[in-house]
C-alpha cells in the first residue's frame, strides 16, 4: 500500500501538470469565506470551516486546512480553495484526517468536477495512470455513515 507521502508527491505532480493548466484562475483572500460558505452549504453540510490567512512567513505550502479552518494566502488559485476544502472535508474535529488519501482525492475530484467543470472521467483517467488512489464515492469523513 502506498504512504500518504507518496501520495502526496505524486498529487502536487497531477496537480501541477493536470489541474492548474485546466484553471488558471485566481481568488482573491477576500472573496475566500463566502465561496466556502457557498460551497459548504451547497453540499448540504453546516458549519463550514473558517477562512484565516495563512502566516506570511510560510514558504513551503500553499494553504492548509483542517475540519475547522482553511488557512489561504493573499491571493491563490481557485483549485487550491477547493483543495483545501477537500481536506476540511476529509478531516474530523478531533484532528483525524485523510491526508492525501484516496477519501481526499475522491472528494477533491468531485470539487474540481462539480466547481470547475473539469471532467471527471478525465480527472480519474490521468491520477490512476500516475498510480494515486481514489475513492470515487468518497463522503465528507464527518457524515453520519
Amino acid at each position: 500500500m502506498m504512504s500518504r507521502d507518496q501520495q502526496r508527491s505524486r498529487l502536487y505532480a497531477w496537480e501541477d501538470a493536470v489541474v492548474a493548466p485546466l484553471d488558471p484562475s485566481r481568488v482573491s483572500f477576500a472573496a475566500a469565506q463566502g465561496m466556502v460558505d457557498a460551497i459548504w452549504a451547497d453540499q448540504e453540510l453546516r458549519y463550514p470551516p473558517r477562512v484565516t490567512p495563512l502566516p506570511p512567513q510560510s514558504r513551503r505550502c500553499l494553504g492548509d486546512a483542517t475540519r475547522l479552518a482553511i488557512r489561504l494566502p493573499p491571493v491563490f488559485p481557485s483549485w487550491l480553495l477547493l483543495h483545501e476544502l477537500a481536506h476540511a472535508m476529509s478531516s474530523t474535529h478531533d484532528g483525524e484526517s485523510d491526508g492525501h488519501g484516496p477519501v481526499f482525492v475522491g472528494l477533491y475530484v468531485r470539487l474540481l468536477s462539480r466547481y470547475l467543470r473539469l471532467p471527471a472521467t478525465e480527472l480519474v483517467s490521468a491520477l490512476q495512470s500516475q498510480g494515486i488512489m481514489l475513492q470515487q464515492d468518497a463522503r465528507p469523513v464527518f457524515l453520519d455513515t
